[in-house]
């Protein structure tokens, strides 16, 4: 078995660095922030009042968080689009339209962005270039534009960073400049004690990924921390090339949790609970009951608290330690977190249909 407690190995199994990306998470939050805080902005986008993220995948991550974040106190609805085609009600100069696409060339953003041109909406565009970019330069549209080499999962700071701070600067949410502050420093300190140098004895986040080795994980979040599930089941896929699922509560306590009687082999499931003060009380009663009764069913199950006081410092702390834990399962497999074999025969296929 790999023993993460040795550097060769990650210079054989991880030569695109992933975990120097992870690392770097903190640092793009920073730059991404920058970037939405200096972008030139039409003075009638303030009058905006629906917001359609369209992206996938990585590029669509980012959108989820700041919708969930956002959602508690913003009057204006802020969706997240993972398909070619937009909502109906995306029509009209009242909708923003942000397209996400870390190459500026994902097929299904780039259909949507269409669609919204024609319907009228607003534009704007996130991207390090491609064709995305190309039509905010032909629709006279802001590009947020960003120059970060890296598979776009390891590129989240650049996409949740800037959209907060376009949603303050359109008057849609508050300022999260602090929040984003005790961010940084939240996950700047976990990393301090989950980096590839501090050995298995005192890691949480390879020891955690010892765990979940040989087994199919799935993770129950709620609130914010659901887009934190929502990325560790990503991470999982991309980085680990294992199947993964994530659950929210409290509908996971509706359907999910009768799951439990087939098949019978329930010793290869794990279940890991992201947890948080900020849940609501009875969620946080539920998450408590529903781990004793999967745990009573036999399936194997952890706990990972976030850390710091605002909801955007726990959900960032959460999906950087998350990325950890990924790059090293993957490890474990002795598989390259880096590589898309299937992704990119998939787009391949598509491209020649």
């Amino acid at each position: 078995m790999i023993d993460l407690d040795k550097p060769e190995i990650y210079a054989q199994l991880d030569p695109a660095d992933m975990l120097e990306r992870i690392a770097e998470l903190p640092d793009q939050c920073q730059a991404g922030w920058a970037l939405g805080q200096a972008l030139e902005l039409p003075d009638d986008y303030r009058r905006v009042d629906k917001v359609v993220i369209a992206g996938m995948g990585g590029s669509a991550i980012g959108g989820s968080v700041a919708a969930a974040l956002a959602a508690p106190e913003c009057h204006a609805p802020i969706v997240v689009v993972r398909d070619y085609d937009l909502p109906a009600f995306a029509a009209g100069p009242g909708t923003l339209v942000i397209g996400s696409s870390y190459s500026g060339n994902t097929e299904e953003t780039l259909a949507a962005f269409e669609q919204a041109r024609a319907r009228g909406c607003k534009l704007l565009v996130m991207a390090t270039g491609g064709k995305l970019a190309a039509l905010a330069h032909q629709y006279n549209a802001p590009w947020l534009r960003y120059d970060y080499p890296a598979c776009p999962r390891a590129t989240l700071g650049y996409s949740v960073a800037p959209l907060l701070a376009l949603l303050g600067r359109l008057g849609l949410a508050r300022d999260y400049t602090p929040d984003m502050q005790e961010a940084v420093a939240v996950m700047r300190a976990w990393q301090a004690e989950i980096a590839p140098s501090m050995p298995v004895s005192r890691n949480s986040a390879k020891r955690l990924a010892g765990q979940m080795m040989g087994r199919c994980v799935a993770i129950w979040g709620s609130s914010v921390l659901a887009e934190a599930a929502r990325r560790f089941k990503g991470q999982l896929n991309e980085n680990a090339k294992t199947w993964s699922y994530f659950e929210t509560l409290p509908e996971a306590d509706h359907n999910a949790i009768e799951g439990t009687v087939f098949p019978d082999a329930l010793t290869k499931l794990f279940v890991l609970f992201l947890t948080s003060p900020l849940d609501h009380p009875r969620t946080q009663l539920r998450c408590h009951l529903s781990r004793e009764s999967l745990m009573t069913a036999g399936v194997n199950t952890d706990e990972l608290a976030a850390r710091g006081q605002s909801a955007l410092a726990q959900v960032l702390g959460v999906i950087h330690y998350t990325d950890y834990v990924s790059a090293y399962l993957a490890l474990l497999y002795e598989t390259d977190p880096s590589a898309m074999q299937a992704i990119l025969g998939l787009k391949q296929r598509m491209a020649d249909s």
